[in-house]
């Protein structure tokens, strides 16, 4: 089960995965105020197991320390520990930031993490950030974008250490992998969309796909 709570002064997409059965869950990318999220997770009864950064700037990052109570350790990309460090990037528009404790568990492509019978995959898609992840639930049927894809939209990449060349090598990596198009897309910002109607109508992905690199 997933549901996403938009949150925080962005609106970013807050994640609360959790197994219906055993009630484990993850928290995916907390940006802000905690109290629509313990509201979910008391009235749910769920016990949470991992509070996980699918990128280190802010607008994803900012309730880490807030959540700290909860005794879950912290996982990120190791690429980006550097910028959740230095403040996430707040200070790039001229905002405050809350400090974040330093993650507990370094992610890498391949990983898996188990919350209760669900299994979240890791892919690593660099480029929004150098340490950008995607999480993929195959028992949900579901991939968590972060900022690396939206619906109709890429994240963006001018901001500093974004990287336009590794962000399209990232999406091309997940039009190669084996997902259903029934796959649901929770991205870090705006509404839910499936990854075949993202092949057929984002533009960014169509482009890719009308260069052959699916081939």
């Amino acid at each position: 089960m997933i549901m996403s709570l938009p949150i925080g002064i962005l609106q970013s997409n807050c994640c609360l995965v959790y197994d219906k059965t055993t009630r484990d869950g993850a928290i995916v990318d907390p940006g802000g105020d905690t109290a629509p999220l313990m509201k979910e997770i008391e009235e749910r009864g769920i016990e949470v197991r991992y509070i996980i950064n699918t990128h280190g700037h802010f607008d994803h990052v900012a309730a880490n320390g807030a959540l700290q109570s909860l005794d879950a350790p912290l996982a990120l990309h190791p690429a980006d520990r550097d910028l959740l460090a230095e403040g996430g990037g707040a200070s790039w528009f001229d905002l405050a930031y809350v400090p974040s404790p330093a993650p507990d568990i370094d992610l890498h492509d391949g990983q898996v993490l188990t919350v209760g019978e669900l299994h979240l995959h890791v892919v690593h898609t660099p480029g929004h950030t150098p340490g950008s992840i995607c999480l993929y639930i195959p028992e949900d049927g579901a991939l968590i974008t972060g900022d690396t894809l939206f619906a109709g939209s890429v994240g963006r990449t001018d901001l500093p250490q974004g990287n336009p060349r590794a962000l399209t090598e990232s999406l091309k990596k997940l039009l190669a992998l084996d997902y259903p198009p029934e796959t649901k897309i929770y991205p870090g910002h705006g509404p839910t969309s499936t990854l075949a109607r993202e092949r057929q109508r984002n533009p960014w992905l169509r482009r890719l796909r009308a260069a052959g690199s699916e081939d």
